[in-house]
């Protein structure tokens, strides 16, 4: 009787496990849908409230949000098959339901109650509609931005590289490279701006080295730090093999300073971005920070934010394909082939 009783009891626990699983699994399904419901929540409000006054708007925007919030469904609905996704769409639900959120609260401040007035705080679909109206102008200066970036931005981690991997494979070099590092490294890149750019011949090239010098700095550092941290025996064992001093530095000391290298070279587009913005708005004449002066010079508010959110847009995809490179060249970290 007495072990009838506990194989009943053991049944009853089991039973009573299964379903706070259930209901923590129904938990979570909630949660992962969480973007749904505030973006249709948003789009209601931006359809049935009355505007402000004066103020009008057109569809583009609750366009938007619909194909967001359908883009949303689309992955909740493929993530019942997917473990995967499910777990990413679960993660994320939070950030996006409070993103829906915080779009729906400055629409309501713009263009439902007035709150924020006009011109300096334009209404989310005044902002999409400037942005569609002025497209070839803002490709153009995106187009002129990215060159600049990148031809800043590579010519800095190319010296970089040669010089922290230097400084840091040879005293010799450490100590002319040192005094500079310390100096310069001291002093924000943007102080020199009004110098390089009467030095300069053009001043896409002051810029440009401007740029490059600022990542120069981060790349150098990372890179002489993750040569002077190598361990010892990895030479030892090198040189016993018979490997030459041009072999030790591209096949041991350059791969096993890269963790440390990308550290400085993501550090590097960060100085990269802001100096890009600060060369642009102070001498450039293309590029999206030059647009986003001219803009603010005529009070066109709409395109202003326009190019912001733009240039958010790129700087992120630029910091994402970083760390897909990242991933490739370091997958023996996480033991893949």
């Amino acid at each position: 009787m007495a072990e009838h009783i506990s194989l009943q009891q053991l049944h009853d626990l089991e039973a009573e496990r299964n379903k706070k699983s259930t209901l923590q699994l129904t938990i979570d399904r909630i949660v992962a849908a969480l973007p749904i419901f505030a973006g249709i929540l948003h789009i209601a409000e931006y359809l049935f409230i009355p505007n402000y006054g004066m103020n009008t708007c057109t569809y583009v925007y609750a366009y938007f949000l619909g194909i967001g919030v359908l883009i949303w469904i689309i992955l909740y609905v493929i993530s019942f098959f997917r473990s995967t996704l499910y777990e990413k769409l679960h993660y994320k639900s939070a950030l996006y339901t409070v993103l829906f959120l915080l779009l729906m609260a400055y629409d309501l401040l713009t263009l439902k109650s007035g709150r924020l007035i006009m011109p300096y705080f334009p209404w989310l679909d005044k902002i999409i509609n400037s942005i569609i109206a002025d497209r070839i102008k803002l490709l153009d200066s995106a187009y002129h931005s990215l060159k600049l970036l990148f031809t800043g931005y590579l010519g800095g981690v190319a010296a970089g590289l040669v010089c922290g991997i230097g400084a840091g494979w040879s005293k010799k070099i450490r100590y002319w490279i040192n005094p500079f590092v310390r100096i310069l490294g001291a002093i924000p890149t943007t102080t020199y701006m009004p110098i390089i750019m009467i030095l300069a011949t053009s001043l896409f090239g002051g810029s440009a080295f401007l740029i490059g010098l600022g990542v120069w700095f981060p790349v150098t550092v990372s890179s002489l730090t993750g040569v002077s941290n190598i361990n010892s025996h990895y030479y030892e064992v090198a040189q016993t093999l018979g490997t030459s001093k041009l072999g030790i530095l591209f096949r041991v000391v350059i791969p096993a300073a890269m963790p440390t290298v990308f550290g400085g070279l993501t550090q590097g587009m960060s100085v990269a971005c802001i100096t890009l913005m600060a060369a642009e708005m102070m001498g450039v004449e293309s590029g999206l920070g030059w647009y986003i002066n001219w803009q603010k010079g005529w009070a066109e508010f709409g395109k202003m934010y326009g190019a912001i959110i733009i240039i958010c847009f790129i700087f992120v995809i630029v910091n994402s394909l970083l760390n897909v490179i990242k991933g490739r060249v370091l997958r023996w970290q996480k033991g893949e082939a």
